[in-house]
């Protein structure tokens, strides 16, 4: 990795939230807890990529996955973050590079993915819990616990709860502990599941699916960026974060899977929400129990922490007057953005009815488009500012800042192959992408009309609009 010998203090955005105190920074490995919730939340989630790949190749997915897919990420992130550690992260990063339209764009494709992002936690929070009470699938009570845990969790915003480090240290741990078992017990096993009876799957995920499940399961690292004002020494610390986070991720997935592969049971006994069957084969009603617990905690958590980091997003632009003012209250007491809690949560429940492969291919779609404007403003930043003091850069000079995005975006074209295929109100899931992307253009100029006199300027060194 190549750094820079400069070391300056971040430039301050003049909306920023006021600044925390020291003591409750976030230092480098609680930012590690934090962005390995706002990623992956643990091993849950992977298993439709074993049903649609098998074990060899769902292996090589969960490994080539990271260095394809997220390592050019986690680097362009740690240059960004450590160059411009803004309130409302990417956002903040894109505009500054491209100008308003374009900040604007990328907000818009972050905030309209996140309904879709967000209503997969509650989604894999049902689908553990009917693990252990099939009595919650009948009917529409599933839904309705997906509503529950929406809205708790944008109670327990508004009401000020936090990500705390610590505790996201201890939940790594305790999260990662049935599945440490299981690794521990399939030795033992070994062959011993090759004729083992399962709850019969009904999964249809093929190859691209388990491809683009594997994407969703890397993807996410620059929602660790929104919340920059909270963490110490930033332009050292998220470096050093993201990379740690890919590795971390990245074993939390393979080992475990590896494991069950000893085992010798049929790649087509996975589906979302198997590992409890799993683990109940492996270690009995008390291991399955515990995953099944895990999953659920993990789901509940991931959603938590991210409501966070997506309400700060609009909070920025309220306060750059991107959107209306009253985007920016926050609570009297708690300081919390409670209307951008309560705007966002509304459009992650409208989304509750959706599948898990749908709600993942429209994430993807919309997210990569996002990703995009951050690979083309860290290129931008490289030209039109060589000397904004960066703690870390992408190696290889400028040819590493551009091929640094290459590959994330071809992975992101198996998206748009199969977002041909998936249908979501009676048209294909990437026509209905793209009529997103066209609501976000027709909004910004929508913007324009209502606030004829302007914006904030960027937080730029020299004080110029970008």
């Amino acid at each position: 990795m190549a750094t820079a010998t400069a070391h300056t203090q971040p430039e301050q955005h003049p909306f920023a939230l006021p600044s925390r105190k020291k003591s409750v920074r976030l230092t480098l490995w609680p930012l590690v807890a934090a962005t390995f919730f706002m990623v992956s939340g643990g091993t849950y989630g992977i298993e439709d990529i074993v049903h649609g790949a098998g074990y060899g190749r769902a292996i090589l997915i969960l490994l080539l996955t990271p260095i394809l897919w997220s390592l050019p990420t986690a680097f362009m992130i740690g240059e960004l973050s450590s160059a411009l550690p803004h309130e409302g992260g990417y956002y903040a990063w894109v505009r500054r590079a491209m100008g308003n339209f374009w900040g604007f764009q990328g907000a818009w494709l972050s905030l309209v993915a996140s309904i879709f992002d967000m209503a997969i936690y509650p989604t894999l929070f049902v689908l553990y819990l009917t693990r252990m009470f099939p009595w919650f699938a009948e009917g529409h009570r599933g839904v309705m616990v997906g509503l529950a845990v929406v809205i708790v969790c944008a109670l327990l915003n508004i009401a000020g709860v936090k990500v705390v480090s610590t505790t996201s240290l201890w939940l790594f741990f305790l999260l990662s502990a049935p599945f440490a078992l299981m690794v521990v017990l399939s030795p033992f096993k070994y062959g011993g599941l090759l004729h083992a009876v399962t709850t019969p799957t009904t999964s249809s995920v093929d190859l691209i699916g388990g491809l683009l499940i594997g994407m969703w399961n890397y993807m996410g690292w620059d929602n660790a960026s929104t919340i920059a004002t909270e963490v110490e020494r930033p332009q050292r610390t998220y470096p050093r974060a993201m990379l740690a986070s890919v590795v971390i991720v990245a074993l939390c997935y393979i080992v475990p899977v590896a494991a069950v592969w000893m085992t010798g049971l049929p790649p087509t006994a996975w589906e979302t929400g198997s590992w409890a069957d799993i683990a109940g084969l492996l270690g009995g009603p008390l291991l399955r129990v515990g995953l099944v617990l895990g999953g659920m905690i993990s789901a509940f958590g991931m959603f938590n922490a991210l409501v966070m980091s997506y309400s700060r997003l609009p909070l920025a632009m309220a306060q750059d007057g991107m959107l209306p003012r009253v985007f920016g209250k926050l609570h009297p007491r708690t300081r919390a953005p409670w209307v951008a809690i309560v705007v966002c949560a509304i459009g992650w429940a409208c989304c509750l009815g959706l599948g898990f492969a749908r709600l993942v291919t429209i994430d993807i779609l919309l997210y990569g488009a996002s990703l995009m404007l951050e690979f083309v403003a860290l290129v931008v930043l490289r030209i039109r500012e060589p000397n904004l003091p960066r703690a870390f850069r992408v190696p290889g000079g400028m040819f590493g800042a551009v091929a640094a995005g290459v590959t994330p975006m071809l992975l992101l074209g198996f998206s748009v192959v199969r977002s041909e295929t998936e249908q979501v109100l009676g048209m294909s899931s990437f026509a209905f992408g793209m009529w997103l992307i066209a609501a976000g253009v027709l909004a910004y100029f929508l913007n324009v009309a209502l606030k004829p006199t302007g914006w904030a300027q960027p937080a730029e060194k020299h004080g110029t609009a970008a």
